[in-house]
């Protein structure tokens, strides 16, 4: 069988039909779809635009205008060196189109992107297989998504996990925090530990438009004091979970 053609496209359009085709994608895709940005929100997030954060919905589209897979992500640019960073916030493929190339190649454009923006890498955060429990291990196979196998593409698309003891801030049981992800992060340029600054920044400027600036600080800071307020940051196998989480649950 000849593998669909396809080609990419930032969608501009808030009415552009991709983005509610992009939604059914991803919500047959993750185990926990209810935890993902809502598909009704998008059109907002890509016709807003501050020096602070541009959000950009890419996609994969067979000539038919099939939608094969996208991603949603965010630049998020800060002042100073340090130049701020992407964040991922979802890339998924349709169960079909999966290993024919698709999540490659938007990977590949997205860092496109974030160097021609002058920005310092692409980060992302990703459940590890280890810390999930029973039941959304089980969900998550009904996706037809290996959670170890999940995490090996991820390596071999060049993103590492970030090692700091990293979770959501809302998102967990009766809205605390979500404890069972790590921090993924691909500089644009090879390197083997990130600036700290950079994470939390990053971290500080992609939260703000959902927990509100004061909020979003306090958990930068936060995430500094756990991370013992290092200078840098090692980068591990996108396949590890974070040190501190490796051994036992950290009391939160």
């Amino acid at each position: 069988m000849t593998p669909p053609a396809f080609t990419l496209r930032h969608v501009t359009d808030p009415g552009d039909p991709a983005i509610p085709a992009f939604g059914r994608v991803q919500e047959a895709s993750y185990y926990a779809p209810d935890m993902l940005i809502p598909p009704e929100v998008f059109a907002h997030l890509i016709t807003r635009r501050s020096p602070q954060r541009e959000d950009r919905l890419l996609v994969a589209q067979t000539p038919g205008g099939e939608v094969l897979g996208g991603t949603l992500y965010a630049l998020l640019p800060l002042p100073g060196e340090l130049r701020g960073a992407g964040f991922n916030s979802f890339m998924a493929v349709t169960r079909a189109a999966r290993g024919l190339g698709v999540g490659r190649a938007l990977h590949d454009e997205t860092l496109r992107v974030i160097r021609e923006a002058g920005l310092a890498g692409m980060f992302a955060d990703s459940v590890h297989p280890t810390r999930q429990n029973e039941e959304d291990r089980a969900a998550e196979a009904a996706t037809g998504v290996d959670p170890a196998g999940r995490r090996a593409a991820l390596h071999a698309l060049g993103l590492r996990t970030v090692d700091v003891p990293y979770w959501q801030p809302v998102g967990g049981p009766d809205g605390g925090p979500l404890t069972d992800l790590d921090l993924l992060y691909q500089p644009a340029r090879p390197a083997q530990t990130v600036p700290l600054a950079l994470v939390t920044g990053t971290l500080r400027a992609y939260w703000t438009g959902w927990l509100g600036a004061d909020r979003a600080q306090a958990e930068a800071q936060a995430l500094t004091d756990r991370a013992g307020h290092a200078q840098d940051v090692p980068l591990l196998p996108g396949t590890s979970t974070a040190t501190l989480w490796s051994g036992q649950e950290m009391k939160l």
